[in-house]
């Protein structure tokens, strides 16, 4: 009998650890929607999608594996995550450097601009082939 009750007792704890994690995975998803929309430049929109992003998949993916309550689930949760943790700064840079050549970027909000050398040097045809070996 005290088994069956702290069984029920450990499962209602796990259901509403669960909840909080989808609530603040909704909170997280939510806030980087509104970055998207809300925010004034290319940059701060990229911050807006990758971090808040990541941190409220996690957490969404952590409430499907408590509510799973299985080691196949977690296997699949951190593969999913894996591949988020992979991809996202990966695609944010490729979306930044984009907005870079397509002067879709605010400059007087740049410290220093490190990236107009090499885009000069590409763009009037010396090509990319001498800007990797140096010369």
């Amino acid at each position: 009998m005290m088994d069956l009750l702290d069984a029920e007792l450990m499962d209602q704890i796990l259901d509403a650890v669960a909840a909080v994690f989808l609530v603040i995975g909704g909170l997280m998803s939510l806030a980087a929607g509104i970055g998207l929309v809300r925010l004034p430049d290319l940059h701060s929109r990229m911050h807006a999608a990758t971090k808040p992003q990541v941190l409220g998949l996690l957490s969404l993916l952590l409430a499907a594996a408590i509510t799973w309550r299985s080691w196949s689930g977690v296997v699949l949760v951190l593969l999913a995550w894996g591949l988020q943790i992979l991809t996202a700064p990966a695609s944010a840079h490729v979306v930044g450097r984009a907005g870079y050549r397509t002067k879709h970027f605010k400059s007087e909000q740049l410290a220093q601009d490190e990236l107009a050398r090499a885009v000069d040097r590409i763009s009037r045809g010396h090509g990319a082939r001498r800007e990797i070996d140096g010369g």
